[in-house]
């Protein structure tokens, strides 16, 4: 059986069931994650931990608002690099804790940084200590809107795999 293959199995109708509720609440107790999908409690342990050996699950996390911990301005930096400082800039921002998030990313700018710090000072470091290696845009965050979705499954893989559900019962009043 191919990886790809592994993948469509583990990611069948339940198997993003399963990934809906974990994303919802990801300390369900497994008999009710479970009885939420429609498996026993030692199939959906299964299913979790095959998941989890496909790297489809990378891991469990508490989310934490970063106002309430004295980290009120959120900031995107745009990083501009040129030449071959990559690795370095890679190194600076693995070393800033504010950095939250990094991205590689297409386009004009190679980098976007997600930024929390406690006020607009703490901003102005972390941008001073990017300069040396890169050009920055500082964009200031007002408010988030849409903080987290969860990830659902493809609109085609659903239709595809609804549709093969509905073969094997043997409907033939399929259309494609």
């Amino acid at each position: 059986m191919t990886i790809a293959e592994d993948y469509e199995r583990l990611l069948d109708p339940i198997g993003w069931s399963i990934l809906a509720e974990l994303q919802e609440n990801a300390r369900i107790q497994l008999a009710e994650l479970g009885r939420r999908v429609g498996l026993s409690n030692p199939a959906v342990i299964e299913r979790v931990r095959k998941m989890e050996e496909a790297g489809i699950i990378t891991g469990y996390r508490a989310e934490i608002d970063h106002r309430k911990v004295g980290l009120p301005v959120c900031a995107f930096i745009r990083v501009r690099v040129v030449g071959n400082v990559i690795p370095r800039v890679i190194e600076v921002a693995r070393k800033m804790p504010e950095v939250y998030e990094c991205y590689r990313i297409a386009g004009e700018d190679t980098f976007l940084l997600k930024i929390y710090v406690p006020t607009s000072e703490a901003l102005e470091k972390v941008v001073d200590g990017l300069t040396p290696y890169v050009a920055t845009t500082t964009m200031l965050v007002f408010s988030s809107p849409l903080t987290r979705r969860t990830i659902d499954a493809p609109a085609e893989t659903a239709r595809a795999q609804s549709l093969r559900k509905k073969k094997k019962k043997g409907d033939s009043n399929l259309r494609p």
